[in-house]
């Protein structure tokens, strides 16, 4: 039996949940993939469960017993608050108990903290997060997190996929009516989402529960198609995120905007500027014109590295 110590790493979501096993020198041994893991939405018992599998498969990759894992960082989505990291810690240590196997030591952070130490392999940085909603987390070189943004779609979200979504379709009721200018969205969302007209809009939206940031990717390809009013729509967000990391900034080097000089390194995450998009495209060119500190590099390792990541420095600290 081999007596190396492992830690194993979690990135829970509300669709899939990802898991890594590492040795003590911080080298991934072996991944594996299971359902969701969001126990706000599957509950804490259910949650656990994919949890526990996961670990279960990664030890059997590596040969080793539950009992050799030193710890077991977990980010999940939902996991933001100290209460729902306890409740859900309690319920995964309860579940291993009963599965015979009881884990030594478990971490329940967000889903964001463990993509921020796993960005920049848990050195100082800051990752935004776009998709649905907006968010950025800033590390700075003391290990101190920072936060700006993430007030939710009715305080804000600025820059998000709903955000984008949502303007667009109000770009959409003032073509309809008459108020605004044309723009080629509302033939796009006609045809592939069926809203044609004022009643369609309105029943989809207010009765039955249409979800406005799926608008987004069409807003960006009528950017793309040289649409004036998506484009606008496309370099609003752009200033928005980019506020959202430029406040990150001064927080993470401790001065204002105008005096950051040390480079900062910047990791897009998210549905809607992980990929090579025109909104991601212009953000990179926003700020590298008006703030060259900024550096916008790929993330070094998965939010599950660095959720494993996590759980060894809790062990060392």
């Amino acid at each position: 039996m081999k007596k190396s110590k492992y830690y194993i790493g979690m990135d829970g979501g509300g669709t899939k949940t990802h898991a890594v096993i590492m040795d003590e020198n911080g080298a991934v041994l072996a991944e594996h993939f299971a359902g969701p893991s969001n126990f706000q939405i599957i509950g804490v018992e259910k949650a656990a469960e994919t949890i526990f599998t996961l670990i279960e498969m990664c030890c059997e990759s590596v040969e080793c017993t539950v009992t050799q894992i030193a710890a077991v960082g977990c980010g999940l989505a939902g996991a933001g608050r100290e209460g729902d990291q306890k409740r859900m810690e309690n319920g995964l240590k309860a579940y291993s108990i009963r599965k015979g196997s009881s884990l030594k030591k478990v971490i329940i952070e967000s889903d964001a903290r463990a993509a921020l130490e796993g960005a920049f392999h848990g050195n100082a940085g800051i990752i935004l997060i776009a998709g649905t909603g907006s968010i950025a987390f800033g590390k700075d070189s003391k290990g101190n997190v920072h936060r700006v943004g993430g007030w939710g779609r009715v305080l804000g979200d600025e820059g998000s996929g709903y955000y984008v979504g949502r303007l667009g379709l109000t770009a959409v009721t003032r073509h309809l009516d008459g108020r605004g200018e044309k723009t080629v969205l509302t033939g796009m969302i006609a045809k592939e989402l069926g809203l044609k007209d004022q009643t369609e809009i309105i029943n989809a939206v207010y009765k039955n529960g249409f979800d406005i940031a799926t608008v987004a990717p069409f807003v960006l390809n009528a950017a793309e198609k040289k649409d004036k009013v998506c484009r606008a729509i496309v370099e609003n967000a752009v200033i928005e995120l980019s506020w959202h990391i430029l406040v990150a900034a001064e927080k993470v080097s401790a001065s204002s905007k105008k005096k950051v000089k040390e480079k900062i390194h910047v990791s897009f995450i998210g549905g809607l500027i992980a990929n090579d998009t025109i909104i991601t495209r212009l953000l990179k060119q926003y700020l590298a014109q008006n703030f060259p500190m900024i550096e916008v590099i790929r993330p070094m390792l998965s939010p599950a590295a660095g959720a494993a990541l996590l759980a060894q420095k809790f062990l060392r600290s």
